[in-house]
């Protein structure tokens, strides 16, 4: 059972930048393809970013040029650097398998862009 633990989420303006970080208890965490979603009220959960085993990255068009995803094997550990922040970006954030079979979502970290 891999436990998925994200964290950095808070209240920021528009305009600013948050780092969320995602750490996962995997054993072998670096073969897996690891993704950063977003669930906003109302909406489905969609994946905004992603980044495979080999540093490969991939966006949703509408976070590309702000947010940057990046991972740390020897932390099992993956961010999500988010700039020039948006009241769209507004949602609960989570990370899993960006591939393959998901693993229990864990609770997300809450990121509110509001002035």
């Amino acid at each position: 059972q891999v436990v998925l633990v994200e964290s950095g989420g808070g209240l920021v303006q528009p305009g600013g930048s948050l780092r969320l970080s995602c750490v996962a208890s995997a054993s072998f965490f670096s073969i897996y393809d690891m993704g950063w979603y977003r669930q906003a009220p109302g909406k489905q959960r969609e994946l905004v970013a992603d980044i495979s085993r080999g540093d490969s990255t991939n966006y949703a068009d509408s976070v590309k040029g702000r947010f940057t995803i990046s991972r740390d094997n020897s932390k099992k550990t993956v961010y999500l650097q988010m700039t020039s922040l948006k009241p769209e970006d507004t949602a609960v954030y989570y990370c899993n398998r960006a591939r393959g079979a998901m693993w229990s979502w864990g609770l997300g970290t809450q990121v509110t862009v509001s002035s």
